[in-house]
């Protein structure tokens, strides 16, 4: 396990600057895909949502209580912390305790993620800080509940705590802001926990992303805006860039759970675990992120519905205010089935699954591997020709009922 050792300056590799700046220029295209409900959307638009803060936000700011506390036996209730672009927050402190020798401390800050359902919302954030004998060097590792990296790709040497550069500048910045004189004397270690990390990681992408036994400790501005694509739109690049580092070129981009589920039955055999990604609304952008990347093949799984979007031209699955159009499902019918009576039912369908119904009791042949076709030709122009691509449609009982690949 290796801590990540500063002395004046956090060191980043160019491939970790790289990594986290890329994913936050991804993030404008990712924002467009989303499709959220009325309610929510409503309060969004009015500027109603309340914001919170990363979790990386939170280390720093129990980093900075651990060290009033531990140099100047202060024990505050909220402290003020550095964010970045210049700004700054002010957190509550849940807890503060003193180890009996006076040289450590441990602090905890509550995550608060506002309006926004994250699974970290509520975790314990905590930062223990210790004096070493490594004069002007700060140290900071993770401890219980912080994820380590095991798989390439994430912009992390492996073996490292999952901390990005951004909440490892902030926790740099709060030891300086309290410590800095201190440093001319010693040196300081601090160590990031999450008491109840490890179950809450299993609810996230880290096990998939090869960041084993927590979470990891986030933030590239410090802020949680609600319903922010941000988080989403970085697993599907790390994804992707994981599957690189370990030398494979074909992914399976699925809608969801369920479809990755099934999509897992009909590929692994031939492709490995780190193959599968959950691109979930964001066809578009992770289309866009095997291209850039320079992915050479895409296989894109689903159901009817979210498929039928793509097929309809709506390159970002999830566009605001977007719908399955029943009137380009019974078009695409009517190049299958002559029968009137069947694109009349077909037009005074309700949804997507109800035209797969209606299709299915009719043995329609040929639909669902068109609507494929359809989805191959909008990706692949997307894509620019740049992308090898297969299409997937599964029933709603995982057997395959459509398939596009062109020869």
């Amino acid at each position: 396990m290796e801590a990540l050792y500063y002395s004046n300056m956090v060191r980043l590799s160019p491939i970790e600057k790289n990594k986290e700046q890329e994913i936050v220029d991804l993030l404008s295209l990712a924002e467009q895909e989303q499709e959220l409900p009325q309610e929510i959307e409503q309060k969004r638009s009015k500027g109603l949502l309340k914001t919170g803060y990363t979790t990386g936000t939170c280390a720093s700011a129990a980093t900075k209580a651990s060290l009033l506390a531990v140099v100047f036996g202060k024990y505050v209730d909220d402290v003020t912390v550095s964010l970045p672009k210049n700004k700054t927050a002010q957190l509550k402190i849940a807890w503060i305790k003193i180890e009996q020798d006076h040289d450590s401390a441990t602090s905890a800050v509550v995550k608060d993620g506002g309006d926004d359902p994250d699974v970290t919302h509520g975790a314990e954030i905590c930062s223990t800080v210790s004096f070493t004998n490594q004069i002007g060097t700060i140290t900071i590792d993770g401890g219980k509940g912080v994820g380590r990296v095991t798989k390439p790709g994430l912009g992390l040497q492996i073996g490292r705590a999952a901390i990005n550069s951004t909440p490892l500048n902030m926790i740099k910045q709060a030891v300086m802001d309290i410590a800095s004189k201190k440093l001319n004397d010693c040196g300081i270690h601090v160590i990031v926990s999450v008491p109840k990390g490890e179950e809450i990681a299993k609810k996230t992408d880290n096990p998939r992303l090869g960041i084993v036994g927590g979470i990891s400790i986030l933030g590239t501005t410090g802020i949680v805006l609600p319903y922010s694509t941000a988080s989403f739109a970085a697993s599907i690049s790390q994804s992707m860039d994981i599957a690189l580092a370990m030398d494979t070129k074909t992914v399976v981009l699925t809608t969801g759970g369920r479809s990755e589920d099934f999509a897992k039955e009909l590929f692994e055999q031939h492709l490995p675990e780190h193959s599968f990604i959950q691109m979930g609304d964001f066809a578009g952008f992770s289309i866009k992120q095997c291209t850039n990347k320079k992915i050479q093949k895409a296989i894109i799984a689903g159901f009817i519905g979210k498929l039928t979007k793509i097929a309809m031209g709506i390159k970002q699955t999830h566009v605001k205010g977007s719908h399955v159009d029943i009137e380009f499902m019974s078009k695409a019918a009517s190049e299958c089935t002559s029968s009137q009576d069947i694109i009349l039912d077909i037009r005074k369908a309700n949804t997507a699954r109800h035209v797969f119904e209606i299709i299915m009791r009719n043995n329609i042949s040929g639909f669902f591997d068109l609507i494929c076709k359809k989805v191959y030709e909008q990706m692949y122009e997307y894509s620019k020709g740049e992308l090898q691509l297969e299409v997937v449609m599964f029933d709603f009982e995982g057997k395959v009922c459509g398939r596009y690949l062109k020869n």
